[in-house]
């Protein structure tokens, strides 16, 4: 890794760690709330309030650059409302390792057809031999974190 991709890397692993934060955040509101998807709401609303925000400061696009893009990139939108409302109402009943388990499995596999198929755009990286064992790895390592 360059010096100009560490940034990059420490930006993504705080990312990282706000996922199962996110997740055990929202699911105790939801139980706080009674009722998970009340919880996403809330969650969505401020994420929509400070997202306008970083949007209005930085001056980064247009409204009229979102209304050209073609349908289907904002799917990710669908996505996130999934991952919030399942997560929401799957960890208090699961456990927040134990979703988030799953969620990292499925996020290994998933950029691993990304990048090997150059999907939505993405750098083309095929899936070696050595990336499918690091990918695997990565994988039994937490699954080994989420045994009792």
């Amino acid at each position: 890794m360059t010096s100009e991709m560490a940034p990059y890397a420490l930006t993504m692993l705080l990312a990282g760690i706000g996922i199962p934060t996110l997740a055990a955040l929202n699911a105790a509101l939801g139980q706080h709330l009674g009722n998970p998807i009340a919880a996403a709401v809330v969650l969505f609303c401020v994420a929509l309030v400070l997202s306008l925000i970083v949007w209005a400061v930085t001056g980064a696009g247009s409204m009229g650059a979102v209304l050209s893009a073609p349908r289907h990139l904002l799917g990710g939108g669908a996505f996130v409302a999934f991952y919030v409302l399942t997560v929401t109402f799957i960890a208090p009943r699961f456990g927040v390792g134990n979703a988030v388990f799953f969620v990292l499995i499925g996020q290994l596999i998933s950029a691993a057809a990304i990048d090997h198929f150059g999907l939505f755009g993405a750098r083309l990286s095929p899936l070696t031999f050595t990336r499918a064992t690091g990918i695997t790895v990565m994988a039994v390592g937490v699954w080994i974190t989420q045994r009792a």
